[in-house]
C-alpha cells in the first residue's frame, strides 16, 4: 500500500480546527511572512527578467494551495500549478483533463477515468487514490476549506481500482463537471497533503506548506516565493501535455493601479490586472502596450434585505430599480466597459436567456409605487458597500439617482471583511455588492444567491425566501436534461425579475494591459488567466 493511502486516518484526532470562512474568502497567510524569504541571486533575476513572462497583480496570493483560497490572484496562479479532472477550454466547453473520461453511471454516481503516467513536480505519480485523498481534504472540516462548499454536494470519493474513482452526490447534481472545472479543484500531490497535516496538527495554517512545497501537475512548477513581493514559476519541460511556451512567469506583487500600468509602458511588465476602466485610453495610446477585453461573469447588483421594512414589499423594490439608470451607471463607473443587466446570469453562462426584462428605468412609475405604498413623503435609507473604487463610484451614482424620487441615500463604506459580515448577518437595508458565476453554470450563479438555505454568508444575503424559487432551482440542479434545465432556470428568472430580491445593475468586462510583445493570452470570464500557449516575442 502506498504510504498516502492512510493519510486521512486519524484526521479527526487533530487538535486544530480553523472556523469556517466566509464565501470568497478564507485562513490564508494572514500577511505572515513564508519561511522561504531568500532573495533569488542576481543572475537568475537576469534570467527571469529577460525569459519569464512578467505579470503585474494587485496582491500578495492567499495560498499556493489550490484548496486554501478562493479569489483572482491565487486562483490565476494556481491554474497554471495545478490540473483538475476536467478542463474548460478558451470556447468555454469542458473536457476532460486528468480524467481521461467521466460519466454520470446513475443518478448520484459519476466515473472518472483517471489518465495513466502524470506524474507530479516532487515525482510522485497520479493514480484513484491520490483524487481521493484530495476531496477528502477539500470537504474536511478540520481542514475549512474556502472552496468546500464549491464541492458540497460530493458524499464520498469511491476508489474503484488503481485508475477509476466515483463520486457520490447527495442528490443528482447535473453541474458537477463544471464544479471540478474550477481552480479550487486542482489536484495536489499527497507529499503536500501528507505535510499540510501535520503542520495543522502542530497547530499551524495547513495552506501555508504551499509557500514552499506546492507541487501539482501543471505546466508550470513553483520555483521561488517571497511573500508581498514575486511568486516565481518554472516551466514544466516533462509536462504531460503541451509544455507552455514560456520558460516561466513571474508574478509581481504591484498593490497600485498606476504602478504597474507605468511598469507596463516602462517595460518592466508584460501582463497587469486589473486595468481601471478609467486608464484604458492612456494604454491604448501608449507605444508598445495595448489593453485585452474580455466579457465578464460578474454580476453587479443592488441588493435589498428583504427581511427589513420597507424592503420586504416588492413594490418598494421595484420602485427603487426602476429609478436607477443602468446606461449611467455603466458609463459613469465603467466608462462603457461592461453592459447592463437584466438577470443574475451574464451571457457566457449556461442558462443566460436573452428573454428576460426586469423593470425597466421608469423614474415617474418608480415615485408612484412609492406613493402607493405609503412612501410618497420620501424615504430614508442606508446604502452599506465595500471600500473598492468601483463600488464606491456606483454608490454615489445611486444615490443622486434615487435623490430624484425623493430616495434619500446614506453611503456606508467598509472594507471587504466588515462589509461581507455586515450584509452575511443581515444588518444592511441596501447593499451594494457583485457575484461571479465562476463555473459558467447557473446552479453556481442561482443556487446561491436565491436558494433560502442559503441565507447569510453562504450568498443569500438579501434573506430571500419563495417556496417556488426553491422548488425551481433544486430540480433544475438535478435535472439531467439540459434542454429541460434550461427552462427550469429561464422560469426562476423570469420570477425573480419581478420579485427583484436583487437589482441587476451590470456585467463589468475585464481589462487587462498587454505588452505588444505578447501573444496567445487569454483570460477566462471568471477572470483568472490562462498561460499556457503565451509566447513573449523580444
Amino acid at each position: 500500500m502506498k504510504k498516502y493511502a492512510a493519510l486521512m486516518i486519524g484526521a479527526g484526532l487533530l487538535a486544530a480546527c480553523a472556523g469556517e470562512p466566509e464565501e470568497g474568502l478564507n485562513n490564508g497567510n494572514n500577511g505572515e511572512e513564508p519561511a522561504n524569504n531568500n532573495e533569488a541571486p542576481e543572475a537568475e533575476g537576469e534570467r527571469i527578467e529577460e525569459d519569464y513572462l512578467q505579470v503585474g497583480v494587485a496582491s500578495d496570493p492567499v495560498a499556493l494551495d489550490p484548496h486554501g483560497a478562493n479569489e483572482n490572484v491565487s486562483n490565476s496562479i494556481n491554474a497554471t500549478i495545478y490540473d483538475r479532472l476536467v478542463f474548460m477550454n478558451d470556447d468555454l466547453e469542458l473536457e476532460p483533463w486528468l480524467a481521461e473520461s467521466y460519466e454520470q453511471v446513475e443518478d448520484t454516481v459519476w466515473e472518472f477515468e483517471i489518465r495513466e503516467g502524470v506524474t507530479f513536480h516532487d515525482g510522485e505519480e497520479l493514480d484513484a487514490e491520490i483524487v481521493k485523498i484530495n476531496f477528502d481534504r477539500i470537504l474536511d472540516e478540520d481542514i475549512a476549506s474556502p472552496v468546500s462548499f464549491i464541492f458540497s454536494m460530493i458524499e464520498e470519493v469511491e476508489v474503484v481500482d488503481e485508475y477509476t474513482v466515483r463520486m457520490h452526490t447527495d442528490a443528482p447534481f447535473a453541474a458537477l463537471p463544471s464544479h471540478l472545472a474550477h481552480p479550487g479543484g486542482g489536484i495536489v500531490s499527497p507529499n503536500m497533503i501528507e505535510a499540510s497535516y501535520e503542520e495543522l496538527e502542530a497547530g499551524g495554517n495547513p495552506f501555508d506548506v504551499a509557500d514552499e512545497e506546492a507541487a501539482g501537475t501543471g505546466y508550470f512548477q513553483l520555483e521561488d516565493y517571497v511573500s508581498g513581493d514575486y511568486v516565481t514559476l518554472a516551466r514544466n519541460d516533462d509536462y504531460w501535455e503541451e509544455p507552455a511556451n514560456v520558460e516561466g512567469v513571474s508574478f509581481q506583487v504591484v498593490p497600485e493601479s498606476l504602478t504597474r500600468i507605468g511598469e507596463l509602458e516602462t517595460g518592466g511588465l508584460d501582463v497587469i490586472y486589473p486595468v481601471n476602466p478609467q486608464d484604458m485610453e492612456r494604454l491604448e495610446e501608449a507605444e508598445g502596450v495595448g489593453t485585452y477585453e474580455q466579457n465578464s461573469v460578474r454580476m453587479a447588483y443592488l441588493g435589498f434585505n428583504t427581511e427589513a421594512e420597507p424592503f420586504d414589499d416588492a413594490d418598494v423594490r421595484r420602485a427603487i430599480y426602476m429609478a436607477l439608470n443602468k446606461e449611467d451607471i455603466v458609463e459613469g463607473v465603467l466608462d462603457g466597459a461592461g453592459i447592463t443587466a437584466e438577470g443574475p446570469l451574464a451571457p457566457d453562462v449556461f442558462g443566460y436567456s436573452d428573454s428576460i426584462e426586469a423593470p425597466a428605468y421608469d423614474p415617474e412609475q418608480a415615485q408612484q409605487l412609492l406613493e402607493e405604498a405609503g412612501y410618497g413623503d420620501g424615504l430614508e435609507v442606508t446604502l452599506v458597500t465595500n471600500d473598492d473604487r468601483e463600488n464606491e463610484d456606483a454608490a454615489a451614482l445611486i444615490q443622486a439617482q434615487l435623490s430624484q424620487i425623493g430616495v434619500d441615500v446614506s453611503i456606508e463604506s467598509y472594507e471587504q471583511g466588515t462589509y461581507l459580515e455586515l450584509a452575511g448577518q443581515g444588518d444592511t437595508e441596501l447593499f451594494l455588492g457583485s457575484w461571479g458565476t465562476v463555473t459558467l453554470d447557473a446552479d453556481y450563479g442561482m443556487y446561491a444567491l436565491y436558494h433560502s438555505s442559503n441565507a447569510g454568508t453562504s450568498g443569500n444575503r438579501a434573506f430571500y425566501e419563495d417556496d417556488e424559487i426553491d422548488a425551481l432551482l433544486t430540480e433544475a440542479r438535478q435535472e439531467s436534461d439540459e434542454d429541460a434545465r434550461f427552462a427550469l432556470y429561464e422560469e426562476a428568472q423570469e420570477i425573480l425579475a419581478d420579485e427583484l430580491p436583487y437589482g441587476y445593475l451590470y456585467y463589468p468586462d475585464l481589462v487587462t494591459g498587454l505588452s505588444d510583445d505578447v501573444e496567445g493570452y487569454f483570460q477566462y470570464p471568471a477572470s483568472f488567466y490562462y498561460l499556457r500557449d503565451v509566447e513573449l516575442n523580444r
